[in-house]
C-alpha cells in the first residue's frame, strides 16, 4: 500500500500574462493557504474560471511559475484525473493504462480495477469505441493503478448524465477506501462535493482566495437528499455568499 501524505499549499500569487503580449499580468490566485491532512478527501468548490484547475496544476508541478510554497510530507507518487480523459486514440485502453504504470505496479490490482469499474471486456478497445462514461472510468483506472500517494481530480464527472455520474462517484469512494490516499478534488457541483468530501474548501472568483473551509462530519452512508438540503440551509444561514458560487 502506498504511504499517504499531507499537503500544505501557500500561494502568495499566481499570474498569467495577457494574450496581447503586453508586460501586464492578471492575478489568478492570491494569498491562498490550504492544508490537507494525510489521507483526507478535500473538495475545492468554486465557480468556473476561478482558478481551481490552475491550482491543481501548481500542486502537480505542471506549472512552477508562482510565488509561494507547496509542500508534501514525502515526495508523492501522483495520480491526476483531468477534465478530459486524455486517452491516446492510437492505443487501446490497456495500452493507455500501461503507459502510466510504474515499474513496481501490481498487475493483480490493475485487473481488479478493470473489474470493478466494469471495463474488463473493454481493455482491447480503442478510445473511439468508448462512451464518455467509459472513457472517464478508464481515466480512473489509469490514475488509481499507479497507487498514488496524492490524487488530483479536476471535475472528472463533468458532462455526464446523473445516473452515470452517481455510479462513478460511488466507484471513486470505493477505490479510495480500498487504498487510502490524499485527494484534492475540484468541482463546482455542491451536491457532488457534499457526497464525496471530508472537507469543502470554497474559493472566491478570480483571483482565487479562501472563502470558507467547512468539514462534513456526517458519515458518507448517511449523506442523502435530506442531508444535502440541511447542508444548503446551513450555508444560507452562515455563508449565504457561497451559494452564489454554485
Amino acid at each position: 500500500m502506498a504511504p499517504v501524505t499531507h499537503l500544505d499549499i501557500d500561494i502568495i500569487r499566481k499570474d498569467y500574462r495577457r494574450v496581447d503580449s503586453s508586460p501586464a499580468t492578471t492575478p489568478v490566485i492570491e494569498n491562498l493557504g490550504i492544508s490537507v491532512a494525510s489521507g483526507e478527501f478535500v473538495c475545492l468548490v468554486g465557480a468556473s474560471g476561478c482558478g481551481k484547475t490552475t491550482l491543481l496544476n501548481l500542486v502537480a508541478g505542471l506549472d512552477q511559475d508562482y510565488t509561494g510554497t507547496i509542500r508534501c510530507g514525502i515526495k508523492p507518487r501522483l495520480g491526476y484525473v483531468f477534465q478530459n480523459p486524455r486517452l491516446l486514440p492510437w492505443r487501446t485502453v490497456q495500452e493507455n493504462i500501461e503507459l502510466a504504470l510504474p515499474p513496481d505496479h501490481d498487475p493483480g490490482y490493475v485487473d481488479h480495477l478493470f473489474e470493478i469499474v466494469g471495463l474488463k471486456e473493454a481493455r482491447a478497445l480503442y478510445p473511439e469505441r468508448l462512451s464518455v462514461g467509459m472513457s472517464r472510468r478508464a481515466a480512473l483506472v489509469r490514475a488509481f493503478a499507479v497507487n498514488p500517494d496524492l490524487l488530483l481530480m479536476d471535475e472528472p464527472l463533468v458532462s455526464l448524465d446523473p445516473p452515470t455520474a452517481r455510479r462513478i462517484r460511488e466507484l471513486i469512494i470505493r477505490l479510495w477506501k480500498e487504498r487510502p490516499h490524499t485527494v484534492l478534488f475540484v468541482t463546482h457541483d455542491l451536491a457532488e462535493a457534499v457526497e464525496l468530501a471530508d472537507r469543502l474548501v470554497f474559493l472566491s472568483s478570480s483571483p482565487a482566495r479562501l472563502l470558507a473551509d467547512i468539514p462534513i462530519e456526517t458519515p458518507r452512508e448517511q449523506r442523502n437528499a435530506d442531508h444535502l438540503e440541511k447542508f444548503r440551509q446551513k450555508l444560507r444561514d452562515s455563508h449565504p455568499e457561497l451559494l452564489a458560487l454554485m
